[in-house]
């Protein structure tokens, strides 16, 4: 079964992974983050179709202790947080080290 990364936060942040083509994303407006992210992030942890949700760190202080810890500790699928605290490693390096191989590692022979 095929799994889709899913982009979890405000259009700022989710419209650059959808132009990148993530056709899974959850917006949530900067205004209204304590009363939807939670039900947001639960969305997307719940979707079996979901291998990856990428959320920015600054939102996980808006969750919920419940839904932070589940975020935390989720390991299907994998939780990717980046923004201000993740230094240079970048997505494609978390994600590397989350499971094991690089999904964009391009075939050198090609």
């Amino acid at each position: 079964m095929s799994q889709e990364i899913a982009v979890v936060g405000s259009p700022e942040f989710t419209t650059g992974f959808r132009l990148a083509g993530v056709s899974r994303f959850e917006n949530v407006p900067d205004d209204e983050k304590d009363e939807q992210l939670d039900d947001a992030a639960t969305a997307a942890l719940e979707d079996d179709g979901v291998g990856i949700v990428v959320m920015h760190d600054d939102d996980l202080e808006y969750l919920s202790r419940n839904v932070r810890q589940d975020v935390e500790t989720s390991v299907e699928p994998v939780v990717v947080t980046i923004g201000s605290g993740t230094g240079g490693g970048g997505l494609r390096e978390q994600i590397k080290r989350a499971i094991g191989i690089d999904l964009m590692d391009e075939d050198e022979d090609s």
